[in-house]
C-alpha cells in the first residue's frame, strides 16, 4: 500500500481557503454524519473497485452551489479527501472525512486512479477553487502552459462522478468514470535494430485538445490546445517511449507532431492528422517504425489499438 501514498503527490484537489466561516457565523452543530465510502470505475469489462485518492465536494441538493463540509463541528470550504483500497476507505492520516447534516446533497467525486503501468510523471492542471456559497459550475480543471513553450502539460489521470446523496440514509456509493484520454507512443526503427545514437531527443505534441473540465460536470470545454511530452529511450536503445500521457478530450480530430532532435542540431519534423478524435476512457497505443532518418526518402508506419480494439495504419512521409 506505500505505492498509494505517492498518489498525494498526483493528487491536485487543493482547497481554496478563502471562506472560512459558514454563512451564518459558523455555529457549532452537533447532529452531524460522515458517511460510509464505497468507490467503483466503470470499465470495458465492467464495474472495478477504485483505488486511489478522491476528493467529494457536496452542493446544495438540486443547484451547482458547494455548501461545504464541518470541521471540528464547523462548516468551512474544505471538501472530504480519502485515500481508497478496493472501493473502500484506506486508513491514513491524511483522509479528511465529511461530515454533514442529515439531507440532501448534490455530491460530486474527482478521483485520480493508481496505475500498475506507468504514467507521465510530470502532469500539471490548475485545479478548482472551492468556497461555501460558490457555484462550482463555473469553476474548471485547467490544462497548464509550459513556461518555456506555447504547448501545456498533460493532465493527470481523472475519474468523476455526480449524484444526490440522501446524508442519514444513504453511503457515498457511486461508479467513477474516466474523463480523460490517454496516449502512449514508441519510436522503433524499421527493422528492429537499436535506435540510432545520432536521435539526441524526441518531443511529441498533440493538437486540438480541449483547454478544460468543468469542474461539475466534467464536460471539455475552452479554446484548442496542444499539449507536448518527450519520449525517454529505453536501456536496450530499441525504443522510445513514454508512460500513458493523460489528455482532455479532443475537438475534432487532433494532429500528431513529432519533433526529432539530432546531435548535430538538425531538428526532423513529422506531422499527421489521426483518424478519430481522442474521446474519454480511450486509450491509443501508438507504435512509430522510423528508417534512416538522415535518407531523403525515410519512411515507416503508426499503428493505432485503442480500448475498443479498433485499428487503423497511417504511412509516415519523408521525415523533414
Amino acid at each position: 500500500m506505500k505505492k498509494l501514498f505517492l498518489l498525494a503527490a498526483l493528487a491536485i484537489f487543493a482547497v481554496a481557503c478563502d471562506d472560512d466561516s459558514a454563512p451564518d457565523g459558523g455555529e457549532e452543530t452537533t447532529e452531524l454524519i460522515a458517511p460510509a465510502l464505497y468507490m467503483d470505475v466503470v470499465t470495458s469489462d465492467g464495474n472495478k473497485p477504485f483505488t486511489g485518492v478522491l476528493s467529494i465536494s457536496p452542493c446544495v441538493e438540486g443547484t451547482s452551489v458547494y455548501y461545504g463540509n464541518y470541521v471540528n463541528s464547523k462548516l468551512s470550504p474544505i471538501y472530504g479527501y480519502y485515500f481508497v483500497e478496493n472501493g473502500e476507505l484506506y486508513d491514513s492520516d491524511s483522509n479528511r472525512a465529511l461530515y454533514l447534516p442529515v439531507g440532501n446533497y448534490e455530491m460530486v467525486y474527482w478521483g485520480t486512479p493508481k496505475y500498475e503501468e506507468p504514467i507521465y510523471a510530470y502532469p500539471a492542471v490548475r485545479e478548482p477553487a472551492y468556497s461555501i456559497g460558490g457555484d462550482i459550475a463555473q469553476q474548471n480543471f485547467t490544462l497548464l502552459k509550459m513556461s518555456d513553450s506555447d504547448a501545456r502539460y498533460p493532465t493527470y489521470d481523472l475519474v468523476f462522478a455526480r449524484h444526490l446523496v440522501k446524508v442519514g440514509a444513504e453511503d457515498l456509493d457511486t461508479a467513477l468514470k474516466r474523463v480523460v484520454a490517454g496516449l502512449k507512443i514508441i519510436l522503433k526503427d524499421k527493422d528492429g535494430k537499436v535506435l540510432s545514437t545520432d536521435i539526441a531527443n524526441v518531443e511529441v505534441r498533440v493538437t486540438n485538445i480541449y483547454e478544460k473540465l468543468n469542474a461539475y460536470t466534467a464536460e471539455p470545454h475552452g479554446d484548442p490546445c496542444t499539449v507536448a511530452f518527450p519520449l525517454v529511450r529505453s536501456t536496450d536503445g530499441l525504443q522510445m517511449s513514454n508512460g500513458i500521457v493523460m489528455l482532455f478530450p479532443s475537438i475534432g480530430t487532433p494532429e500528431l507532431q513529432l519533433n526529432i532532435s539530432l546531435a548535430d542540431g538538425r531538428v526532423k519534423h513529422y506531422s499527421q492528422q489521426l483518424e478519430k478524435p481522442l474521446v474519454a476512457n480511450n486509450k491509443l497505443t501508438l507504435t512509430v517504425s522510423i528508417g534512416d532518418i538522415f535518407e531523403e526518402e525515410t519512411s515507416g508506419s503508426i499503428t493505432v489499438d485503442d480500448w475498443n480494439e479498433s485499428h487503423d495504419e497511417i504511412d509516415v512521409p519523408v521525415l523533414q
